[in-house]
């Protein structure tokens, strides 16, 4: 038997099958080892009153956030072969949980915040859970949903930038509806491409996947919390 191209720093022969598993699995222990930063982070925004230049405008504020989040993930790429990679994608899930606290701090000034809070944790999971399982099962390619969903997150992009000069609600709105859609089925694209052998390295899956959760779990709660919020 030929050794596999993919044999994940193995020596001898690997299946297909048994590589896209051990990724998957790699993938998905990452991914939950992720949250735990994650939480700390927006504990750790929560108790100091974490905001990311505060006293700049919304628009340095945002680019400040990019450059950071972009230099965290241009590391994770360079490092991903490595378990170095491991720490740096840590590191960069607890930057986005300091970055979290801003919108908890907000859901969590109405009475029924905690709950808010727990229901969108709890939809993102069911949101996950499903893609996550039409991705495994399904004979269907939806590989073909990449270019279309990059260019979604493009137009998000655009969206909430100008709605940093323009504060419209209603695009506001427009652009978390458009977030949780896009992202959603982007848990799809990405949750198949390990299982087809698209992605054969777990810490970039990981990556991936969390970005999704991610901004699943920030437009719902925001969502909730305009149309759920109580402030009795």
């Amino acid at each position: 038997m030929n050794e596999h191209p993919y044999s994940f720093g193995r020596t001898g022969a690997v299946s297909t099958v048994e590589t896209r598993n051990r990724v998957l699995r790699n993938t998905y222990w990452l991914l939950a080892l992720s949250m735990i930063p994650t939480v700390l982070g927006a504990w750790v925004g929560l108790a100091t009153g974490f905001s990311l230049f505060a006293a700049t405008s919304p628009a340095m504020s945002m680019l400040a956030f990019f450059a950071i989040a972009f230099g965290f993930m241009f590391a994770i790429e360079k490092t991903k072969d490595s378990a170095a990679g491991v720490f740096v994608l840590l590191g960069f899930t607890f930057f986005m949980g300091l970055m979290l606290s801003r919108i908890l701090g907000f859901v969590l000034g109405f009475s029924n915040g905690p709950s808010l809070i727990m229901l969108a944790f709890g939809g993102t999971g069911v949101i996950f859970a499903s893609m996550a399982t039409i991705a495994t099962v399904s004979k269907r390619d939806f590989s073909g949903l990449g270019k279309w969903l990059f260019m979604g997150v493009i137009v998000l992009l655009l969206a909430s930038v100008a709605n940093v000069f323009l504060h419209l609600p209603a695009l506001m709105l427009t652009v978390s509806v458009m977030a949780i859609v896009i992202f959603s089925a982007y848990m799809l694209f990405d949750v198949q491409r390990v299982v087809n052998g698209g992605e054969t390295n777990y810490i970039t899956a990981a990556l991936a996947i969390y970005l999704d959760l991610y901004n699943v779990f920030v437009n719902l709660l925001a969502l909730l919390g305009i149309f759920g919020g109580n402030r009795n």
